[in-house]
């Protein structure tokens, strides 16, 4: 039985008294911690400037421990920079450990574009999958890439923007696109050039079994100075050459085909209402086509 007269005794109580003091004083998260908070701490950001951050967005009471915990953990630029779920009250300790190892809490955002999807069917994708982001934004600064927004599965934080997506289509472009640029300068053609085609054959083809005759095709009306004439594209029936710019934004299978057609004697195609591919060498033969495969 304990002697609360007995020094060692009080001495001890004592001990415990200033620990749970200093525990919810320094070591727990504040009183008026909320709930599910996300914050976002920015690259190249000063430990000292995430401290503060921290502090004043209420998760840590004590920036001297969060500091001490951090380089512990792994040193002063040691820190994850991204965007972090705190749930719920968490030790500075732990807030420490989070942000050194980068667990964000945050579930990613699985969103697919298809190939061919244009810079507005893009926007209506995110506007749903995404809280933050500004569809009216995107659409303005998305018309000035749109051919070079590459169609893929990509993996967002429920925090994202428009900007964050826009960069990251982007750069996977330039990713994808790195290992044709010697090919697209020995085909005298500019990238500009090989994504606007690419960009019209995704529209127009059916799949795998008309991309580099398709392309074939309209490569060859472009160099007899023929109207383009693609029905994804109704400006090509009034002028010669190339649209001024991409249409969709296409895939690297169309990109592949752009930059490899095959060569053939047909000028004319058509699809019927089964998505079958029919070839003619003549406009005489092409109007025989529509008569037999297209009831209206």
């Amino acid at each position: 039985m304990l002697n609360f007269s007995s020094p060692k005794t009080i001495y001890i109580i004592g001990a415990i008294i200033f620990f749970l003091l200093f525990y919810s004083l320094f070591f727990s998260a504040p009183d008026d911690f909320l709930p599910e908070s996300i914050v976002n701490i920015k690259e190249d950001s000063s430990l000292r400037y995430i401290s503060k951050y921290l502090e004043e967005n209420r998760i840590i009471r004590s920036r001297a421990l969060f500091e001490t915990f951090v380089i512990i953990w792994g040193g002063e630029k040691h820190i994850v920079p991204g965007d972090y779920l705190f749930e719920n009250k968490l030790s500075v300790f732990e807030v420490a450990r989070r942000v050194s190892k980068g667990e964000r809490h945050l579930a990613p955002v699985k969103v697919t574009i298809p190939e061919g999807f244009n810079v507005l069917d893009i926007s209506e994708v995110f506007t749903i999958k995404l809280p933050n982001f500004n569809e009216e934004r995107f659409l303005v600064e998305g018309m000035k890439k749109e051919g070079y927004l590459f169609p893929d599965t990509y993996f967002f934080l429920v925090t994202d923007n428009e900007e964050d997506v826009l960069r990251s289509m982007n750069n996977n472009f330039e990713k994808k696109i790195l290992p044709f640029e010697s090919q697209i300068i020995i085909s005298g053609k500019t990238e500009e050039e090989i994504i606007i085609m690419a960009s019209l054959i995704e529209k127009e083809s059916k799949g795998d079994i008309d991309r580099e005759f398709i392309s074939g095709i309209l490569w060859k009306r472009l160099a007899m100075n023929m109207p383009l004439q693609v029905d994804a594209e109704l400006d090509t029936y009034k002028t010669k050459g190339l649209p001024e710019n991409p249409i969709s934004n296409p895939g690297i299978k169309a990109i592949k085909a752009a930059l490899y057609p095959k060569i053939s004697d047909y000028l004319y195609y058509l699809h019927d209402e089964d998505g079958n591919v029919h070839y003619a060498k003549t406009f005489e033969e092409h109007k025989l086509n529509k008569q037999k495969y297209l009831k209206n």
